[in-house]
């Protein structure tokens, strides 16, 4: 596929110095950090299965523990006496 694109000189410039300094063609040098930032869909795919697996491993009971781990953990290393997590707001708030 061609792709004609309209760029700020700033831009062009830019990458014109990033890929010299690299030693490769600005086309090919563009190229590269398109592929790079704008990932195909087998990337999401693999990520949300991932995900997926960790939801799938943990058990309710470890997940709500942990997670009360980590709000008296949170509540414990504050410089002021203030609760993050009050208890008397639990369900409400967070």
């Amino acid at each position: 596929m061609t792709l004609l694109l309209t760029i700020p000189a700033s831009l062009e410039h830019r990458l014109r110095e990033e890929a010299n300094r690299r030693g490769q063609s600005v086309v090919d040098y563009t190229l590269e950090l398109l592929q790079h930032h704008a990932p195909g869909d087998d990337h999401r795919a693999e990520a949300v299965a991932m995900l997926q697996s960790w939801i799938d491993q943990g058990s309710e009971a470890e997940q709500k523990e942990t997670g009360n781990y980590l709000i008296q953990s949170l509540d414990e290393d504050r410089p002021s006496e203030r609760k993050l997590f009050p208890p008397d707001l639990e369900g409400v708030t967070w």
